[in-house]
């Protein structure tokens, strides 16, 4: 099992995700059409490329749950209990089909449940960069998690 325990974590960890993910046209449309989100700036490409940016832009949506869900494999894959939410959510900058995305994750508070003998809260600080180091999008997320095994 990929992920830690409560107890294994220390904060200032830090974990630069190996698995990285090239958008596609397909991951946009998929995702903005899920969540029923009629954005033309997510969808049509003669609007946009009329705004500023020039281009579709990807659906934010996605490259939060992509950076997330990258995360997934070295942090709580098997130790998490629940996530508890994400602060903080930024999109500093855009992301375009064809940009290959990495991620990021800190430690940057441990806290033992008071409720839950035997669990902890870990919250991480998510940074997702494109190909070019651009920061892209940014979160904390609280995770309720199992502590090691007696």
């Amino acid at each position: 099992m990929p992920g830690r325990y409560f107890d294994e974590w220390q904060v200032g960890d830090r974990i630069t995700h190996a698995l990285r993910r090239t958008v596609t046209d397909t991951d946009n449309v998929m995702v903005t059409t899920l969540t029923h989100n009629p954005q033309p700036l997510h969808l049509d490409a003669e609007y946009a490329g009329e705004t500023e940016f020039g281009r579709v832009v990807v659906n934010g949506i996605f490259t939060f749950g992509l950076m997330v869900g990258i995360s997934v494999g070295d942090t709580t894959l098997g130790t998490l209990v629940a996530n508890l939410g994400y602060d903080a959510v930024k999109m500093p900058k855009p992301v375009f089909v064809g940009d290959t995305l990495r991620a990021e994750t800190e430690v940057i508070e441990l806290r033992p449940s008071r409720s839950r003998p035997g669990q902890g809260i870990v919250t991480f600080r998510h940074r997702m960069v494109n190909q070019r180091g651009e920061e892209v999008c940014t979160c904390t997320r609280a995770a309720l998690l199992r502590s090691r095994p007696d």
